[in-house]
This record gives structure tokens, C-alpha cells and sequence, in this order.
């Protein structure tokens, strides 16, 4: 009678065995193994340095004299000092005339080529692309870098 008992016992851990065949299921986690490792050559990230300006602020003497803001408004671009707007740049054809603004910044950059910074301001409700379109422009004009020192803001 015992050894009927172990025959039962056997058979059914013989069956849970059948039942949990792991080979096809390592299969599968091999090959997704080495499509992730593959795939992941092909992926890369950037990472734009970015500072958000703060309420506290410098003192007052370590401030530049000039401030280049570039306000993105749903009705244009404005290019500012801080203060005053300095150009204002409307709409062309529905979209940003990112071309006049390349060319206003060359000028910028021109007048004060120890500027590397420049704050982008937009307005609530413009789309994310138009942002990071705007940022491109600020930071480079072809292969000359124009003010790679970006912070990002809301519109006054």
C-alpha cells in the first residue's frame, strides 16, 4: 500500500512537472533579452540644460544690464529687454516667423557678443512644439551658437 501511495504521489508531481515546462517561456524571455539589447543602441536621449528663473533673484548690482526675453504670444513673437519690447514680430501665414527672429537675435548677438543667456517666455495655451521651436532659434543660428543658456518662463 505505501508503495501505491508513492506511485500516485510520483505520477502526480510528474504531471505538475508537464504542466510547468519552463523551456518555452525561457525561449521567449532570451529573445526579448537580445531584442531589448539590440534595440537599445539605437536609442538616445537628450538632455537640454535648462534653469528655471526664481522669485529671490540676484542682487541688484549683479544683474546685466541688458536681458534678452523672447515672449511667445498667440499673436506673435516679441523680443524684449527686460522692460521694453524692443520688436515685435507677427504671425506669418499662421505661424512664427522664426526666420526674422534668427535674424533679429544674429543682430543681438552681434551688439553683445558676451551674452550667452536669454529667457523664453510663453503665454498659457501655445503648444509644446512651439516652445522647443522657439528654443532652437535662440540657441543656435545654423552652425553658430547664438544664447545656449536658455531659462523658460510664463508671459508676463
Amino acid at each position: 500500500m505505501a508503495r501505491l501511495r508513492r506511485k500516485k504521489g510520483e505520477e502526480a508531481a510528474t504531471d505538475i512537472m508537464e504542466l510547468l515546462n519552463l523551456t518555452p517561456m525561457m525561449d521567449v524571455f532570451t529573445v526579448l533579452v537580445v531584442f531589448l539589447l539590440i534595440t537599445a543602441v539605437f536609442t538616445s536621449i537628450t538632455v537640454m540644460d535648462l534653469s528655471v528663473p526664481t522669485s529671490a533673484g540676484g542682487a541688484a548690482a549683479a544683474r546685466p544690464n541688458f536681458a534678452i526675453e523672447v515672449v511667445v504670444r498667440k499673436a506673435g513673437l516679441e523680443i524684449a529687454n527686460g522692460r521694453n519690447v524692443e520688436a515685435s514680430i507677427p504671425l506669418k501665414d499662421g505661424k512664427y516667423d522664426l526666420q526674422l527672429l534668427s535674424q533679429l537675435l544674429q543682430a543681438l548677438k552681434a551688439k553683445y557678443p558676451e551674452k550667452e543667456d536669454a529667457t523664453v517666455l510663453m503665454e498659457p495655451k501655445i503648444q509644446y512644439d512651439y516652445l522647443v521651436q522657439v528654443m532652437d532659434t535662440v540657441r543656435s543660428a545654423g552652425t553658430s551658437a547664438l544664447f545656449p543658456k536658455i531659462s523658460i518662463g510664463d508671459a508676463p
